[in-house]
C-alpha cells in the first residue's frame, strides 16, 4: 500500500544520481548576488483519455518531498504519468515506455500527440517539462502498470466528470501539469469525443 510510511528521515545527500545542488554567483544591473538551485532532469508528462471508458488515466505516487513539506502527514500525489528525460530517446519514445511502465498500455509513439512544453520549479531547478496526450482502448493494456524496480505506482482511473470535481481541492495533492493538461483537454479535445 502506498500510504504505508515508517522511519522517515533526512540525511546529507552525497554523489547525487538525479539532482545536482550548486550555488550560483552573478552580478546583476550592477549587484553582486547569489541563488541556490539544482540541476535536474527534464521530464515527460502524458494525459491518457481511455477512449472506451470515457475516462482519464493517472497515477498515484508517494512524493518524499511532498512528505516532507507537509509535516509528514501525506506525501500521495495524483498526477500524470511521466518519466524523467534521462535516456538518448525522442520524448515520444520516452512517454512510450512510461505509458508501458507506469501505466500498462502499449501504444506506438506517432499516436502521441504533443501538447507544448515548460519549465517547472523555476526558483530551484528549472526543468523542462514536454507535456504529450495519447488515447488508449483495452485492445492496448497488456499488464496492470506500477512501474518498474521499487516503483510504487497506484494507476488511477477517472471520468472527466470527477477530475472536474477534484481539480481545486487542496485536500488532492495533484501536479500542475494534470491540471493544465485538464483544461487543455476540455478546450482542444472533449468536443470531438463527447
Amino acid at each position: 500500500m502506498i500510504n504505508s510510511i515508517e522511519n522517515f528521515e533526512l540525511h546529507e545527500l552525497t554523489n547525487p544520481k538525479f539532482i545536482v545542488p550548486k550555488l550560483a554567483k552573478y552580478r546583476q544591473n550592477g549587484i553582486d548576488k547569489s541563488w541556490e538551485l539544482i540541476k535536474s532532469h527534464d521530464s515527460v508528462a502524458i494525459l491518457i483519455y481511455h477512449k472506451e471508458n470515457n475516462s482519464f488515466i493517472f497515477v498515484k505516487q508517494f512524493r518524499p518531498p511532498i512528505y516532507y513539506s507537509n509535516g509528514e502527514r501525506n506525501g500521495v500525489t495524483l498526477e500524470l504519468c511521466a518519466g524523467l528525460v534521462d535516456k538518448d530517446k525522442s520524448l515520444q519514445e520516452i512517454a512510450q515506455e512510461e505509458i508501458e511502465e507506469e501505466c500498462g498500455y502499449k501504444v506506438s509513439s506517432d499516436s502521441i500527440e504533443k501538447i507544448t512544453a515548460f519549465h517547472t520549479a523555476v526558483g530551484h531547478s528549472g526543468g523542462c517539462q514536454t507535456l504529450f496526450y495519447c488515447e488508449v482502448d483495452e485492445s492496448m493494456h497488456i499488464s496492470s502498470g506500477g512501474g518498474i524496480d521499487s516503483e510504487l505506482i497506484e494507476v488511477i482511473e477517472m471520468t472527466p466528470q470527477a477530475v472536474q470535481e477534484i481539480l481545486f481541492d487542496e485536500s488532492i495533492i495533484k501536479t500542475s501539469g494534470l491540471i493544465f493538461s485538464i483544461y487543455w483537454w476540455h478546450n482542444t479535445k472533449r468536443a470531438q469525443i463527447i
